[in-house]
């Protein structure tokens, strides 16, 4: 009930604020607005506002809305009201109208973003955890544990680094980019320790996925490589291992952290008949040595023999609470605008040109799966994910696609260049090919969804 209610509350206001957006501008540009809806199909509800000829409802598909403004295109005009019609207005008022909507969702985005930061928002601390073995980060010679104070990007100066979701988000920009970053490593005083360059020009990476993170050899932030809770017959409680127990070393490999420990017990599994071999394991159980034999159980997982000892591994990491001051939250919420857009346009076209994966592309059910489980997660996380979308919609509707507003702005365009407008005929076949175009990515998206789901 909470996804389809996140999912409801999601759309309406995502749509709500895009037709506002035309709805305004039209009404500023001296353009009579006849209804504006939001939702299709038999309206659940209509109202006037007083001194407004407008009629506003809510439709009973909450997939979309329009505002429909009087045009001598659609149906005849008074000549009282024709300097009121949509199609009689200069170009400049024209394009302000369809470009408002997209620029609606970005704005909303800003402002989201910019009370997040204004509001504060417990993160993990940017304290790295041991590295995937021969990863960039292993080789780059992170050994885990390191603190990061600052991160820049090729020769740009260096930045604070607030938390390790904002290292996390650095890393994936520079990937995508094909660019280097450079770490700062410092204590918590804020000492300077050491420099390190993660050369992700290496990657040559498509997709901001899982894989990615572990190329890179940076997983998550640091953790107490620490038991939590056991499951009754696993073979965690078969050999003695209880809640708060601190593990020290297997065999003869000393542990660092809860991602390490992981990795070990993951890597256990020996050879195809999928077993694993009894480990020395030297723990720490309220402050005193203790040697237990631990013997994982292995289970295949997309056909890969994987190690597990039927347990929580690993505390939860240290937080910290990233605020921002009134201007510079508005200003980070814009470059994050900025940058998402940025990386949402650089992924749509590697999906065009081939070098990204079809698979990328999320529908309806994606996002009201993200809409349940961000708002089980808080305000802040639903707030920040409403900002995605936001910003997603936005970008998707500028694309030059006939039918969408980019697409309009296309004409808007040749209109200007050529002084005069795009012919009915051509219309006619521009409009047909961005639905057809439009309904083939609709089709990729809602099966993605669905084999994400059952998968």
């Amino acid at each position: 009930m909470l996804t389809l209610i996140s999912f409801v509350v999601t759309l309406g206001i995502l749509i709500a604020v895009h037709e506002y957006g035309h709805y305004r501008v039209a009404v500023a540009c001296g353009i009579k607005v006849l209804k504006f809806s939001i939702g299709f199909g038999k309206p659940l509800y209509t109202w006037r506002l007083k001194n407004n000829s407008t009629e506003f409802s809510i439709g009973m598909l909450p997939l979309g809305g329009y505002v429909k403004m009087l045009d001598e295109r659609e149906a005849p005009v008074d000549p009282s009201e024709r300097h009121l019609a949509f199609n009689t207005q200069p170009l400049k008022s024209r394009a302000a109208v369809v470009a408002a909507g997209p620029v609606a969702n970005l704005l909303l985005a800003v402002m989201l973003y910019s009370v997040v930061n204004w509001s504060g928002v417990q993160e993990p601390k940017a304290v790295l955890a041991s590295p995937v073995a021969n990863s960039l980060a292993e080789q780059a010679g992170l050994r885990g544990g390191e603190t990061v104070q600052q991160a820049a990007f090729d020769n740009d100066a260096p930045e604070t680094v607030r938390s390790f979701e904002d290292l996390r988000w650095r890393m994936t920009q520079g990937a995508l980019d094909g660019r280097d970053l450079r770490l700062v490593m410092g204590s918590d005083a804020g000492t300077t320790l050491q420099t390190v360059v993660l050369p992700l020009s290496k990657l040559e990476a498509v997709d901001p996925d899982s894989q990615l993170f572990r190329r890179i050899g940076i997983l998550g932030p640091w953790t107490q490589p620490s038991i939590g809770e056991t499951m009754p017959g696993s073979a965690a409680q078969k050999s003695g291992l209880k809640a708060g127990d601190v593990v020290v070393r297997i065999g003869e490999t000393a542990i660092v952290d809860g991602q390490q420990l992981r990795e070990v017990i993951r890597a256990s599994a020996q050879g195809a008949d999928s077993t694993a071999a009894p480990q020395n394991w030297q723990i720490q159980r309220n402050g005193q040595p203790l040697a237990l034999q631990v013997t994982p159980e292995v289970n295949k997982e997309g056909g890969v023999p994987v190690a597990r000892i039927g347990a929580y591994v690993g505390a939860l990491p240290a937080f910290v609470t990233v605020r921002y001051g009134p201007l510079e939250g508005l200003w980070g919420g814009v470059v994050r605008t900025w940058e998402v857009s940025a990386l949402t346009l650089k992924m749509m076209g590697k999906m065009v040109i081939g070098e990204s994966s079809l698979k990328n592309l999320s529908g309806p059910l994606t996002i009201a799966d993200y809409a349940g489980k961000s708002a089980t997660m808080g305000w802040t996380a639903y707030l920040v994910f409403l900002a995605l979308v936001s910003v997603s919609l936005g970008v998707l509707n500028l694309l030059p696609l006939p039918v969408l507003d980019g697409g309009h702005l296309m004409y808007y365009l040749w209109e200007w260049v050529t002084g005069r407008g795009v012919s009915d005929a051509w219309m006619d076949r521009l409009q047909r090919g961005g639905v057809a175009i439009l309904l083939g990515m609709m089709c990729i998206a809602l099966f993605n969804d669905v084999t994400r789901l059952v998968g």
